[in-house]
């Protein structure tokens, strides 16, 4: 009788699957253009800002105005979709490519029941999520939970892409940070017209792998208290590309032609350690403690390929009262085989909120 090792098997399914996409020539790698410059600067210079204060911050959400169309109508629910202009700063705005300049969402909400008697979950894309259709899959049947959901399409991403990007292969090492600055303002502005505009009595964020390292952040950034659902995520971008499988998926030779252009010829060790700084940005564990730790669940798989244990563990133990939650499975086998454990999700890490007060 042969005996298979369940958790080996998703792990090596984990390798084939990203030797098969990111070792082939069948798509280009990330960041075959290096590094991105000054713009690189720019982001390094605005994030770093960001974590002096951070702790006591809790700027508010910039003011956006959706124009929102009907997609379809039933008897039970409405998906609408809407548009935005990205509510990033001029510096930022300047830094991001045209076609990213206006945001979209979908929007799936239930019929017949008062906004804030139910609750809406912010669906933030994981790498290479470049339409609606999985995450309003996600979404779907939580509509009768009262749990309406709320679809952003990322900066760099389906109609956003850059004409020049093939896929989701970010071009540069700056539109990695910038894709994630941008995300994280336009989901923190939704969260705030959700709550002022529309008036739901609770909200919430969650994302799968890069969705959920953004969806950390929103929580932890964000001045209310939300449910905050990281799904198969590490606690920085540095696990991805330096421990994980995308680190074979990632222009090694070409991120040191471009630094041997500024400075002297570097080792790929000495790039890889540039990458490992500049990726610490990326990394959670430097972020507040959101305002309702235990509304904090992390769903993680025992083994995941792109995602190593001791990543999420350290998110736990940075924010105290959040819980980690463990599927049998690796990172692509969970991604199609544990919806439900992620709706369970959802709808606990609501419940762990108090509801909005009525206004008078």
């Amino acid at each position: 009788m042969v005996t298979v090792n369940l958790g080996m098997l998703h792990y090596v399914l984990d390798h084939v699957y990203g030797a098969f996409m990111h070792r082939t020539k069948i798509s280009p790698q990330f960041f075959s253009r290096g590094w991105g410059g000054t713009k690189l600067e720019l982001l390094e210079r605005m994030i770093k800002q960001l974590f002096p204060e951070v702790a006591g911050q809790n700027w508010p959400p910039t003011v956006i105005q959706p124009n929102w169309k009907t997609v379809w109508e039933s008897q039970t629910a409405t998906l609408r979709e809407g548009v935005f202009r990205t509510p990033c700063d001029e510096q930022l705005l300047s830094a991001l490519p045209p076609e990213s300049h206006s945001a979209r969402v979908a929007f799936l909400v239930p019929k017949s029941v008062p906004p804030q008697k139910m609750a809406c979950v912010v669906h933030l894309a994981g790498t290479g999520d470049h339409t609606f259709e999985r995450r309003l899959r996600l979404g779907g049947p939580l509509l009768k939970e009262n749990i309406a959901t709320m679809v952003l399409e990322s900066p760099f991403y389906g109609q956003r892409r850059p004409v020049m990007q093939h896929g989701a292969k970010l071009l540069c090492v700056s539109d990695l940070l910038l894709l994630g600055k941008a995300t994280i303002e336009e989901a923190r502005s939704l969260l705030h017209w959700l709550d002022s505009e529309a008036g739901f009595g609770k909200m919430g964020v969650c994302g799968l792998s890069m969705g959920g390292v953004h969806a950390a952040m929103v929580g932890s950034l964000h001045p209310t208290p939300v449910a905050t659902l990281p799904f198969l995520s590490p606690h920085s971008a540095v696990v991805a590309f330096c421990e994980g499988i995308l680190k074979h998926a990632t222009a090694w030779e070409a991120l040191r032609k471009d630094l041997a252009v500024q400075k002297a010829a570097m080792t790929l060790e000495e790039v890889r350690e540039r990458m490992r700084n500049v990726l610490s940005l990326t990394d959670v564990t430097r972020f507040p403690i959101p305002k309702s730790p235990n509304a904090v669940i992390f769903v993680s798989a025992t083994d995941d390929g792109y995602i190593p244990k001791h990543s999420v563990l350290e998110l736990q133990k940075a924010w105290p009262g959040s819980e980690v939650r463990w599927v049998t499975g690796g990172h692509v086998s969970s991604f199609l085989l544990h919806n439900g454990e992620f709706r369970r999700a959802i709808v606990d890490g609501l419940d762990r909120l108090q509801w909005k007060e009525a206004p008078l």
